[in-house]
């Protein structure tokens, strides 16, 4: 069998197996608007999950299924040496799209696929990880898998978790093989994966926009939520003067304006925010508005990028509303951390890029199983373009052409770490 290092050049994953493999699984749980409905543990979710384990019996790569319910399969038997892991998830929103997740573990099982057929005998396992649960599902428990794998959910955490209709976490798990009485036993030390990669659909514009078919992630978003009241006085709306008003909605409004001309300030599109929730008190139609309440998001690939906007932001309430009579009320409801990507995996898929394509270094503005993983091993991830930055819905999409190369890349940086590490 031949062992690395082999000239990079010489090895390619099949596209077409690929693609069909991508429209097989895209079928699993289609509803009538043509989006996937794979929602966390039902009859579709499980489906697939016995669509996966088919293809790892197929190509007589042994899998378990962990106490989180995540299946894990590992090619290559050098017990000395951690694997290098490929992973994502197979769950989907409601009306999901084909791509998100299921890309990067097919991509994963189209590399193992390749390695086997090529007869290439790595000095490193290489393991593949179907994650449980990644999106938001009706338990309330999004990267659920990859957060227990990595100890960031333990057994108090979950063991009386249900979801609204009733349906407890522990009977939803036992039917996919897993098990709250035995959840820690899922949790991996680090010295237990020598690397973590995932290949994602970008899941916006930026690549698609700049025509650059590869992206590679230097951090995973960080989240900053903030809770903000604004109060004033109700009153009649009819005979109170315009002059004599102290109205909480004109006062929030104005800081919605202020808030979306500071993020638009940012030039390198990687900082972006959100107000998603406000609500109007007493909400009358002749009643000024005494109390509105918001929520305000803020991510970024940075702490500085953050700190940096929540500072601009924490100066612009203070110059609105210095001498005016509304009240404000401030409440910090998340302040998580970006996820750094490793330096020597950013390095590696740099190197692994043809000479002849380009690639983006850029923040992933959504959350990830790697994010988790990053907190106990080399972590990076590789994006695909999506098309019209499409995703979270039927439309999610992207070209094979991209794919392939963002697959091929995948499989040389592997091969690199595996020499490497």
């Amino acid at each position: 069998m031949k062992q690395f290092p082999i000239n990079p050049s010489t090895l390619r994953i099949n596209i077409h197996r690929l693609q069909s493999n991508i429209e097989e699984l895209g079928s699993i749980g289609r509803n009538e608007t043509n989006g996937l409905d794979r929602i966390t543990f039902n009859e579709f979710d499980l489906e697939a999950r016995e669509w996966f384990k088919h293809q790892l019996t197929s190509l007589q790569l042994p899998f378990k299924v962990d106490a989180a319910a995540n299946i894990w399969t590992t090619l290559g038997t050098n017990s000395l040496l951690a694997p290098i892991t490929m992973g994502s998830h197979l769950d989907t929103v409601p009306n999901g799209g084909k791509y998100d997740g299921a890309l990067g573990v097919l991509i994963g099982l189209e590399i193992l696929t390749t390695l086997i057929e090529s007869n290439i005998e790595t000095t490193h396992p290489i393991s593949l990880v179907s994650f449980s649960a990644e999106e938001p599902n009706p338990f309330n428990l999004s990267t659920f898998g990859s957060r227990v794998v990595t100890g960031r959910l333990k057994k108090q955490d979950i063991e009386y978790v249900q979801t609204s209709s009733g349906i407890p976490l522990q009977t939803a798990l036992a039917s996919v093989g897993g098990s709250i009485e035995r959840i820690e036993t899922a949790q991996v030390s680090p010295q237990a994966i020598a690397a973590f990669l995932e290949v994602h659909i970008e899941q916006g514009k930026r690549l698609i926009n700049k025509g650059i078919p590869i992206g590679i992630v230097t951090a995973i978003t960080g989240i900053y939520r903030e809770e903000i009241t604004f109060i004033g006085d109700a009153n009649h709306a009819g005979t109170t003067l315009m002059t004599e008003r102290n109205d909480a909605l004109v006062a929030a409004s104005k800081f919605v304006v202020a808030f979306e001309e500071i993020l638009r300030l940012d030039r390198a599109d990687e900082v972006v925010g959100t107000i998603g929730q406000f609500v109007i008190s007493p909400g009358a139609s002749n009643i000024i508005p005494s109390e509105v309440k918001l929520l305000m998001e803020v991510r970024g690939d940075t702490k500085e990028r953050i700190r940096k906007t929540v500072a601009q932001l924490d100066q612009t309430l203070r110059e609105l509303f210095e001498h005016q009579p509304i009240k404000i009320h401030r409440k910090i409801i998340l302040d998580q951390a970006p996820a750094q990507m490793d330096q020597d995996v950013i390095n590696t898929f740099v190197y692994s890029v043809p000479p002849d394509e380009t690639y983006l270094l850029l923040g992933s503005m959504a959350g990830h199983d790697t994010a988790h993983l990053s907190s106990i091993t080399k972590a990076g991830m590789l994006f695909v373009p999506s098309i019209d930055g499409k995703s979270h819905c039927p439309e999610e999409n992207s070209t094979i052409e991209d794919i392939e190369k963002v697959a091929n890349v995948l499989l040389q940086a592997i091969l690199k770490l595996d020499h490497d590490l």
